[in-house]
This record gives C-alpha cells, sequence and structure tokens, in this order.
C-alpha cells in the first residue's frame, strides 16, 4: 500500500513539475512561413538561390517549394537529412553557407528555427503581401472600455497578449498640438488652445478634428509627403539643372486632398488623366505627376540613353507609390528577392514609352508635351483682349483706319505679353501609334532584346483581357478591389504619416526583403475598410487621430509597466510615438509663433534665406566654371515668409536648412524619409537667419502682448509648444533673460548686431538690450527638443 501511494505521490509530484514545461511547448507559436522563415532565406539565400535565373547558382531554388525539395534541399519532416541543414551548419567553411565571401552567418537561433520548420513539414505559403486582404473580424479584448475606432481592438489585443497596458490618454494641451500639427502641419495658437481645453463637450475633440480637417492647410500638408513621393521639384537635375515650374501640378494636389477627392480618382487621374473621356485641364495637369522626374539636355548627351532612363523612373516610381515595391534591379536582370522578371518590367516600361517627348529637352523651361494653364483672372483678361483685337481688326480694314490700327498693335502687344506670362505645366499625352518597346540587356538603351507588350507581373492579378494596354487600363487595374497591394501600401503609409512608423516598417518594400507586419490584420482591415468607404482618405485619416491608440500620452513615465524593456521600439504602440518633426514643420512652427507666416496657398515657389554663394561652391567645376545654369535669388516681402513647402526645390543642392533635417534631394521617389540626430540641426536652429529673425519677432510679440516677464514667459511658451512652462523652466529662463540683458545692456553694439538680423522691420519703440535679452529667450525656446519633437 506504502509502495503504491508512493508511487502515486511521485506520479503526481512529476506530473507537477511536467505542467511548466508542456505548457512552454504549448505556448511556443506556430512558425508562420511569411514571419518565421521566408525573412531569412531572403536575407541569406535567395540572392545566389531565387527567381533571379541567370544569377542563380547551382541550378538551385529555395523560394520554390518544389524545387528545393527535387534537389533535396529540403527533406519535409527530416532535418537530419536536409541539404539545407547540412550546409548552414557545416563546420567546414568551404562547405558552409552563406559563403564567407558574402559577410553573412546564420545565427544558432536561426538554424534551428529552419531545423524546426523542415522538421514539421517545411510548408511554404506565398508572399502574404501578394494575397488580397480578407477582411479579419474584430478582435475581442479585455479592456472594451478603452476602445474608441475599430484600430484600438487590434493594439489593445497585442498588448494584451504581451502583457503591456496603453498608458493614459495625453492631456488636451498636447492633444491640441498634436493633432493640428499632424493636420496642417501648423502650431495651435493659444486661442485654439483654450478653446479646446475649455470646452467640456463629449464631441470636443471630434469637433477639434473636424475643423482642422476642413482647414485648407490640411491640404498643404498632405501634399508634402506626396510631393517626396512624387520627386516634385523646380529644377530639371543632372549637371546643368535649370529650372521648370510644375506650380500647377502642386497646386492641383492640394486641392485635391483639400477636396478629399477618393484615392482611387486620385491615383487615374494622375497617372492617366489625360486619357480620360473629355479630360478637363485639370485631371490633364494631375497627369504631370509622371513628368516630375529629372530631365537633361546636356550637350553630347545621347537622346535616347536619357529617355530609357525617364521611363526607368516612371516605372520604378509607380511601383513604390502604389505597389510598395522596389523593381528596379529588375531592369537589368530578374529580381534576386521577388517574383519580377526583367521582361515583366519592360512590360510595364511599355506603359509609360508612349509619350511625344524628346530625350534632351529642357533647355528653355518646361520640356514637352506641355499644358498652359492660365489662372481665372488670366484667362478673362486673354478672353477680354482677344475681343478687342476682334473688333479693331475690323476697323483697320476701314479707309482712314490709322488710330484703330495703332489701338490694334497696342492690344496685341498687351496680349502677347500677358501669354508670356501664362503658366504651363507638364503633361503627358499618348502618341497616336505605340512605340515598339524591347528587353533592354542589361538595361543599356542601345542593346535591344526580346520584343514585349505592355503587360503587368504575373504574380499579380492579370490586367483585363479587353483593356487597351494603356496607362488609364493600368491605373484602373491597381485600384481595383482585389488589387493585393495598393490599398495596403497606401494606408501603411498612412498610418505611418500618423504614427512615426509604418505597421510594415519599410513602407518602400513590401517584398520579401520588406519587414513583417507589426499587425497584419490590422493593416488586411484597414485595406478592406478604405476600400469599403469608397477609398475616402479624410475617413481613414479620421479614424486613425480618433482612435484611443493615437491619443495615448508619449510619456514613458505615464507607463504603468515598464515599457523600455517590453516594447523599446514601440513597434506594440503602447504608448504614442514622440518623434522629430519634419523639416518643413519646424520652420513654419517657429514663422507662425513669431507672427512672420505668410499663409497664403499656391502659387510659385519661393526662395527664403540660404548662405551666400552655395549654388554656386557645390556646382563649380574644377577650373571655376559654374555646371549650374541659375543663381539664387532671395525673395523679399512676404514671399520670404510663405510655408516652407513651396521652398524653391533645386534637385543638385536642396534647401539646406531642410536637407539638414533629412528632407530629400527629390532626384528619386522617396516614402520614408530618414530621421537623423545631429548637432548639424541645433546649429541651424540657434543660428540660421530663419530663427534669429523668428527669435526677434517673437521676443517683439511678447514685449508688446504681455505686461509682465512672468506673462511674457508664460506667453512665449504658449506660442512655440502650447503650454505653460513650469517652476523650473520659469527659474532658468528668468536667469537667461537677466544675464543677457546685462550683456547687451553693456555692449549695445552686439545687441543691435543681433536685431538686425532678418528684413522684417524691427520695432524701435522697444529698448535695444530688452529686446536683444528677450530675442535669446525666445532663441532658446525655439531650442527646446519639445519645440522640434511631435508631442
Amino acid at each position: 500500500m506504502k509502495s503504491r501511494l508512493r508511487l502515486a505521490f511521485e506520479a503526481l509530484a512529476f506530473g507537477a513539475l511536467m505542467v511548466p514545461w508542456v505548457q512552454a511547448i504549448a505556448a511556443e507559436p506556430a512558425i508562420d512561413f511569411n514571419r518565421d522563415i521566408r525573412p531569412i532565406l531572403s536575407d541569406n539565400c535567395f540572392k545566389c538561390h531565387g527567381p533571379d535565373e541567370k544569377e542563380r547558382k547551382a541550378n538551385l531554388r529555395l523560394d520554390v517549394r518544389a524545387v528545393a525539395v527535387e534537389r533535396k534541399a529540403i527533406v519535409p519532416s527530416k532535418s537530419g537529412e536536409s541539404k539545407l541543414i547540412a550546409r548552414i551548419s557545416s563546420s567546414d567553411e568551404a562547405m558552409r553557407m552563406p559563403p564567407a565571401k558574402t559577410g553573412k552567418h546564420l545565427k544558432p537561433e536561426q538554424v534551428a528555427l529552419l531545423k524546426r520548420w523542415i522538421d514539421e513539414g517545411a510548408s511554404y505559403s506565398q508572399h502574404w503581401a501578394f494575397v488580397p486582404p480578407v477582411r479579419p473580424a474584430l478582435p475581442g479584448v479585455k479592456n472594451p472600455g478603452w476602445v474608441r475606432t475599430p484600430v484600438d481592438r487590434f493594439i489593445l489585443q497585442q498588448l494584451e497578449r504581451s502583457g503591456l497596458l496603453p498608458t493614459p490618454e495625453a492631456d488636451r494641451v498636447t492633444l491640441i498640438r498634436r493633432l493640428t500639427l499632424d493636420l496642417t502641419g501648423l502650431p495651435p495658437t493659444p486661442a485654439e488652445v483654450d478653446a479646446f481645453v475649455h470646452d467640456q463637450s463629449p464631441a470636443a475633440y471630434a469637433k477639434l478634428v473636424e475643423r482642422l480637417l476642413k482647414s485648407p492647410h490640411y491640404g498643404e500638408r498632405m501634399a508634402l509627403d506626396w510631393l517626396d513621393a512624387a520627386r516634385f521639384a523646380d529644377t530639371h537635375g543632372y549637371h546643368i539643372d535649370s529650372g521648370r515650374d510644375m506650380t500647377k501640378w502642386r497646386e492641383w494636389v492640394i486641392e485635391a486632398f483639400n477636396s478629399n477627392k477618393p484615392f482611387d480618382q486620385f491615383t487615374i487621374e494622375q497617372l492617366a488623366g489625360d486619357l480620360l473621356p473629355n479630360a478637363s485641364v485639370a485631371q490633364r495637369i494631375a497627369s504631370g505627376f509622371n513628368r516630375n522626374h529629372m530631365i537633361n539636355f546636356e550637350g553630347g548627351a545621347v537622346p535616347e540613353e536619357y529617355h530609357t532612363a525617364y521611363i526607368v523612373d516612371r516605372v520604378n516610381t509607380t511601383a513604390t507609390v502604389w505597389l510598395g515595391l522596389t523593381v528596379g534591379c529588375a531592369q537589368c536582370h530578374d529580381h534576386k528577392y521577388d517574383p519580377i522578371s526583367q521582361k515583366e518590367f519592360y512590360q510595364l516600361y511599355a506603359f509609360f514609352y508612349n509619350v511625344p517627348e524628346n530625350g534632351l529637352d529642357g533647355s528653355k523651361g518646361n520640356a514637352a508635351p506641355m499644358l498652359r494653364a492660365p489662372t481665372t483672372e488670366q484667362q478673362q483678361k486673354l478672353d477680354d483682349l482677344d475681343r478687342q483685337i476682334k473688333a479693331l481688326e475690323a476697323k483697320a480694314k476701314l479707309p482712314d483706319a490709322k488710330e484703330a490700327k495703332q489701338e490694334l498693335a497696342k492690344i496685341r502687344k498687351e496680349r502677347d505679353a500677358l501669354d508670356r506670362t501664362i503658366p504651363s505645366a507638364m503633361v503627358m499625352q499618348e502618341m497616336p501609334r505605340p512605340r515598339d518597346t524591347f528587353v533592354l540587356i542589361r538595361g543599356q538603351y542601345d542593346k535591344k532584346g526580346e520584343k514585349v507588350t505592355a503587360n503587368v507581373p504575373a504574380f499579380l492579378p492579370p490586367f483585363p483581357k479587353d483593356a487597351p494596354p494603356n496607362r488609364l487600363a493600368l491605373a484602373r487595374w491597381l485600384v481595383d478591389p482585389n488589387h493585393p497591394l495598393t490599398a495596403r501600401v497606401i494606408v501603411n503609409r498612412y498610418w505611418q504619416m500618423f504614427f512615426g512608423t509604418g505597421l510594415v516598417k519599410t513602407s518602400e518594400d513590401f517584398g520579401s526583403q520588406g519587414e513583417w507586419p507589426s499587425h497584419p490584420e490590422l493593416l488586411d482591415w484597414l485595406a478592406t475598410e478604405f476600400i469599403r468607404t469608397g477609398w475616402d482618405v479624410k475617413a481613414m485619416i479620421r479614424m486613425l487621430v480618433m482612435s484611443a491608440t493615437y491619443r495615448q500620452s508619449s510619456s514613458i513615465a505615464d507607463a504603468k509597466t515598464n515599457l523600455q524593456s517590453a516594447d523599446p521600439d514601440n513597434r506594440l504602440l503602447s504608448r504614442a510615438p514622440r518623434i522629430r518633426l519634419p523639416a518643413e514643420f519646424i520652420r513654419d512652427q517657429a514663422l507662425a509663433a513669431a507672427g512672420l507666416l505668410n499663409p497664403e496657398i499656391g502659387g510659385k515657389s519661393v526662395s527664403p534665406y540660404q548662405p551666400p554663394g552655395l549654388w554656386e561652391e557645390l556646382m563649380s567645376r574644377a577650373d571655376g566654371a559654374n555646371w549650374s545654369a541659375q543663381t539664387y535669388t532671395q525673395s523679399h516681402g512676404k514671399d520670404l515668409y510663405k510655408r516652407t513647402m513651396y521652398t524653391f526645390w533645386k534637385r543638385t543642392c536642396p534647401p539646406a536648412q531642410l536637407a539638414t533635417f533629412d528632407a530629400p534631394d527629390r532626384e528619386t521617389c522617396t516614402v520614408r524619409r530618414a530621421r537623423t540626430n545631429t548637432p548639424l540641426q541645433a546649429l541651424i536652429l540657434m543660428n540660421d537667419p530663419t530663427y534669429v529673425e523668428a527669435s526677434r519677432k517673437l521676443a517683439e510679440r511678447v514685449l508688446t502682448e504681455a505686461k509682465t516677464d512672468a506673462d511674457r514667459l508664460t506667453l512665449v511658451f504658449r506660442l512655440v509648444v502650447a503650454r505653460t512652462p513650469n517652476p523650473d523652466e520659469t527659474r532658468i529662463l528668468v536667469r537667461v533673460l537677466e544675464r543677457q540683458h546685462e550683456v547687451f545692456r553693456k555692449d549695445p553694439e552686439r545687441a543691435r548686431k543681433l536685431l538686425s538680423v532678418g528684413e522684417s522691420s524691427r520695432n524701435e519703440k522697444l529698448e535695444v538690450a530688452a529686446l536683444a535679452a528677450w530675442t535669446t529667450v525666445a532663441s532658446v525656446v525655439l531650442n527646446l527638443d519639445e519645440t522640434v519633437t511631435r508631442p
């Protein structure tokens, strides 16, 4: 009996010991090929054993299961017999894969994962992004009271799975600053902050969202990211880099966002507005999206070589913007990681090859084909002058018509002068007879291979058989509800816009080399919702910014768990992201706080302060001559303070102030800006004339609008970062103010020199030393990390 009891006890004890082990095995997540295995194979194997047939080694493909199994690289359920495991685990450097010369080496945990995958059957699945999204059910959560929009259910589900809690909602001052910057690119005024803080209605936040979505500055903010994607600039690029004028296209983009043009129509008009039945002037201007590429006209250049470069750019840009794919390497050979052959690249190329354009053009500004686009006022004036000319022509035929002839000559001269001021826009236009398209061997413009016709990659939905092989049909194919990529790519970019990082971090690459989504089900839900709502951009953005996820505090101090270790990169969104503002926001914020900002929307590009001789220095040749066809001419008056998105953009020398804060050169498509932290950025904020002048005007503003130093410190903080200073900040700034006032009182010349920076007039009624001291204080506040950071 005792023996049996002892055995039973031991069995129970053993079972108790085994429970955690069994639970650990059960808790181990199932292997997902796309999430766990494909990234390892893509990073380490596909370059030599992937889609690129010409570069493939040993005739082995690891991206196709049938081939890998046939060649015994993978023996399903038997990792010990799989050559793949033998080669990646080999102690013999000559045998081990990847080869030592590649500098790559699999980590032990990666080898273990591959073994486990093979032992479980080595199942493959199509790359997740190439499968049409299926709308998932909204997940259940433990704390449904936190949820404000469907977005929150997906976020909260992952937080709860990870044992994390969301941070509390940010305070109202933080919320209005965050939301106003995100939706308009401008800071809120103190009056706007007060109105929101004191509005106790449950709908206060929703009303704020609606007001900002209706702001005309919303269109400017949304257009800013699109200009990067469309590689918009004011010059042609290459060595000469002379000017062009695509003002009308930029204005079209701003208006499209402000009018909430559905994204499918937004797409169609930009890719093929000229091909729409009875296309309007605006639709034809929209087609200028694919004329924003660089253009060359250097002497001695080969026209066909550069014409080829333009078409390649259109293919690459279209693929990045709408497909989220990097197809550029397929210009020369089959893609090494994704199923895009060189032939398929040139089939896409054929869609864009039918424009009547020259390889070398643009020496006099815009390059053909062009569309004249007079303003309403200009058109009315032209019509009036044409009526006068017609009447005078009849009179001039009569005897004794000397005065009529003189008046006719005068009116014609006036009309010619007006005609020269009418802006044009480069547009797309289809040739009556398509050019023949060929695969270009190794991408060389003069080495033609197989003849091809317009088509789309085979791994994507088929091109409609009854559709004409032109850009209009391509655009409609891209926004077909069954397309697996377009909606995902675009909503991911909007997520990136408002949360700092996309659900797919590599927003430019949804292919095999791209990152796995942080929240795959959420991405698919958003994509299907975008389509369901008729590609309604404002509805999508409204849902994102109304979410509890968006409204969280960004402070780790507010968290109830140790987020620094549990979610260090904030991929689970356990708090709101705290990120550096875009370059344009930083300058606009300073101008707005100082009362300098010119809020006019649209119009030609302007030229704010820039270091003298910068263009000449960067574009000079060894013999002292200047490659550039331009000399920088600074704007004056109100144009000097126009919003930064209107800054003249020279491709070979982008605005220095903006480039320092990671603005791209716009030579090619950019859908994800870098975000760096450098000492040069602080030097810009302290010394650039824009910020020195803004500091002076901000100082003048607080000196005239507030009566005491305490009130002035409060006002300068509220104008810049929306909140009031805390006691420590007040104490520090009072000390700065007192010391600087003493310095400038003793050295009035130094004060006058500081106050002379910038073209705006100085308030002569203010005492010089006091104004200089307050200018320094304002500069300190404009230089705060908080000032240049999204809260």
